[in-house]
């Protein structure tokens, strides 16, 4: 087992973090406002796989105090990454890598413009989880994990030793996990679902059980899976002409098939908003749009989403910081 640590004790990296510690990993929790309740009463985990709690956990409010590991988990939202090069860098050995669980497109070249030739992973988590409260985390539906490396020229390899070895690692943790040798495929289909529903939920105030019984927001759902569908295919055949790196022609039936029978959830972007901190506007809208546009293909409805967004989100720290509930609740 590796010894991982995780930036980021939220949803996701609490609850993957707290599966691995259980699973027998040496695992260390770096932790902001949670700090004296998780390290006075460790992480619980209400979940429908099985409720558990660790008791006592490895846990930090600086990671100049954190031993150097093999493995650091970023779960942080992509709006902090401009702090990640300094808040990292203490955890690194030669051969330490980065596996990010974060949302959106193109994150892993944003890491590795300061991370130099250090391998990075991405992960992309299918899960419907949040935090309730400090060190409280319940887990409503799914938990599989995908696993993939990242290569600058975006081309798909075999699976290597030590991506391998993590997935062990999360199997280990009863971790759903499965590897893919083709990370940007992979990420252009979780934003075929995190677009019109992060989105979406925002926008129309709704839940997903909100958003799959209304028929607008269902066909408009729909209709921006179509737009993230075709830039996916034209950004396959731009990197590997001809070689059919493409999405499933039943995707979209079936995720929406799936997003109506899932447990009704409030997406983590609607949170965020509801809270009034910062959205993942550019990396799970703007790094795809601006990828779409380059590739020469026209995606308006994404497009018309993303200024949508960027103007709430503004509208709501503006509030925020004058002391005035905008999203009302």
């Amino acid at each position: 087992m590796g010894r991982y640590a995780i930036i980021g004790t939220g949803a996701i990296g609490g609850y993957y973090g707290a599966c691995l510690q259980r699973g027998g990993a040496e695992v260390h929790y770096l932790l902001h406002r949670d700090y004296e309740a998780v390290a006075r009463h460790g992480l619980a985990v209400r979940s429908i796989a099985g409720d558990f709690t660790l008791p006592q956990v490895n846990a930090y409010n600086r990671t100049t105090a954190m031993p150097a590991v093999d493995v650091v988990i970023i779960a942080l939202k992509t709006t902090q990454n401009h702090i990640l090069p300094e808040l990292v860098k203490p955890l690194l050995a030669p051969d330490t890598a980065l596996l990010t669980l974060q949302n959106g497109f193109a994150i892993e070249d944003e890491l590795q413009a300061w991370a130099g030739d250090r391998p990075i992973w991405g992960g992309l988590c299918f899960i419907c989880s949040n935090k309730v409260g400090p060190g409280q985390i319940h887990h409503l539906d799914y938990g599989h994990v995908l696993l993939g490396q990242h290569y600058p020229d975006q081309k798909p390899r075999p699976l290597s030793p030590v991506l391998a070895g993590i997935a062990a690692d999360f199997k280990a943790a009863q971790i759903a996990v499965d590897t893919t040798p083709d990370l940007r495929l992979a990420r252009w289909h979780k934003l075929v679902w995190n677009i019109p529903f992060n989105g979406l939920s925002v926008v129309m105030d709704a839940t997903t059980e909100g958003m799959m019984a209304d028929p607008d927001i269902r066909l408009l759902a729909g209709q921006l899976m179509e737009e993230v569908v075709a830039a996916a295919r034209q950004d396959g055949d731009r990197l590997s002409p001809g070689q059919g790196r493409h999405l499933p022609d039943d995707l979209i039936v079936t995720m929406l098939a799936n997003t109506e029978r899932m447990a009704p959830y409030r997406t983590s972007m609607k949170i965020d908003y509801d809270q009034a901190r910062p959205l993942e506007v550019e990396a799970i809208f703007g790094n795809p749009l601006r990828t779409a546009q380059a590739a020469g293909i026209a995606v308006p409805r994404i497009e018309m989403l993303y200024h949508q967004l960027k103007a709430l989100d503004r509208q709501n720290l503006a509030a925020r910081a004058e002391g005035v509930d905008l999203a009302g609740k």
